[in-house]
């Protein structure tokens, strides 16, 4: 071991001395943000020479190294520099901190409001979601969950305790698909039980309480409870918290800072529906993951066929312009499908897009076919109001045919 470690250092050593050589930097190439005199296949011959591999049980340095992003000049990637111009100009005053946007993997645009910058992490809401669910495929690959038929009370016994038996048939889909039937207030105006729930000594116990007005897997009701209730299975199926879980298997292979966290609930269980901090260019990582089909530096961390199934359309959601609904991420497209043209594209440029979306505005948007992701942070009193600067300059700055 301390031979490896020996070993390891003489090369860190080595990349750091040839690092001082000549450098070029973005604003003068308009091309990548660094280039050396050392070849990337030098280094990765130089590393793989003394890196151990995973099955061995140590530190995959040479991901963690290869981590961090790369910048490119946006007319390099067919999108119109002077529309990121425009963006930048109105952003100011928008109630928008952070405007990230990568294309065909490296960031193409940012935008800081005054106060924040590449490190800042931001408590992205209901963008929550969209990384549990995540996990959840994480886990029903590594075999700690059977599928997403299985029963929630495999996981969460205590569910069998309730009076109501048809709460006892509730699986995985329908807390994924948010078609779960349990009486829950927080979509739209009016009532809402958020404070409620949120000051209840157990939140699981409070979810499972909640009156079934809806048998399991018919209406669409949007639901934190839901996705709570796949924190504490995925708590209860891998033995770990979600933040060790998702530390392990999902944080550190894209190297997303050790900043990044997850709140909890009472009991100790990640706040999966609304509790992730994280900085933007992270959250972006976690896009360009998805957009990769769930494969990071070559190695797939999310399984693909749970990408492409967790951002179909599942179910019509609630109606109106945000969209229908996968498991956990929301889908917009122009195309005719089981429950007919139910999500209108977007009105200035029509692309299928999948997002994550949180309250106050929190946005992690991927779009296949650009190979195009952009997150938005924001504080503003409606969590639409960031999505016009999405729409109206990101997608219109693509000038390809």
């Amino acid at each position: 071991m301390k031979k490896w470690i020996l070993s390891v250092l003489s090369v860190v050593l080595f990349i750091s001395l040839v690092a001082c050589g000549p450098v070029q930097s973005a604003a003068s190439s308009g091309g990548a943000s660094s280039q050396s005199s050392i070849s990337q296949e030098s280094m990765d011959a130089s590393l793989s020479q003394v890196l151990p591999s995973e099955e061995e049980g140590l530190p995959a340095l040479k991901t963690q190294l290869d981590n961090s992003w790369d910048f490119d000049a946006p007319e390099n990637h067919q999108m119109d520099p002077a529309v990121f111009e425009a963006l930048h100009a109105a952003l100011p005053g928008s109630g928008i901190h952070t405007m990230v946007t990568v294309k065909d993997g490296v960031i193409i645009d940012e935008y800081y409001e005054d106060g924040y910058d590449e490190n800042s992490l931001f408590e992205i809401h209901s963008s929550s979601k969209s990384f549990t669910s995540a996990l959840i495929g994480i886990a029903i690959e590594e075999g700690h969950i059977s599928g997403v038929d299985d029963l929630v009370s495999d996981y969460l016994p205590q569910l069998l305790e309730q009076e109501d038996t048809r709460k006892h048939s509730l699986t995985l889909r329908h807390l994924l698909t948010q078609t779960s039937g349990l009486e829950w207030y927080e979509w739209g105006s009016g009532y809402s039980n958020w404070n409620e729930f949120r000051s209840a000594e157990n939140w699981v116990e409070y979810i499972l309480g909640r009156n079934l007005i809806y048998e399991p897997g018919i209406v669409f009701n949007y639901s934190t409870g839901n996705t709570h209730l796949l924190s504490a299975v995925l708590q209860a199926a891998t033995g770990m918290t979600q933040e060790e879980y998702c530390r392990t298997h999902l944080f550190d292979p894209v190297g997303i800072s050790e900043e990044a966290h997850w709140r909890t609930d009472p009991q100790g269980i990640a706040d999966g529906g609304n509790g992730l901090f994280i900085s933007a260019r992270d959250a972006a990582k976690f896009g360009q993951l998805f957009l990769n089909g769930g494969v990071w530096q070559g190695r797939q961390l999310v399984p693909a066929s749970w990408v492409e199934e967790s951002t179909s359309q599942q179910n019509p959601g609630p109606g109106g312009s945000t969209g229908a609904y996968g498991y956990q991420w929301w889908i917009r497209t122009h195309t005719t499908g089981e429950y007919g043209t139910y999500a209108t594209p977007y009105p200035t440029a029509s692309y299928d897009t999948y997002f994550a979306f949180g309250h106050a505005g929190q946005f992690i948007y991927v779009v296949l076919e650009l190979q195009l992701v952009t997150v938005i942070t924001s504080s503003c009193q409606s969590s639409y109001a960031p999505r016009p600067y999405f729409t109206d300059y990101v997608l219109n700055a693509y000038m390809g045919e």
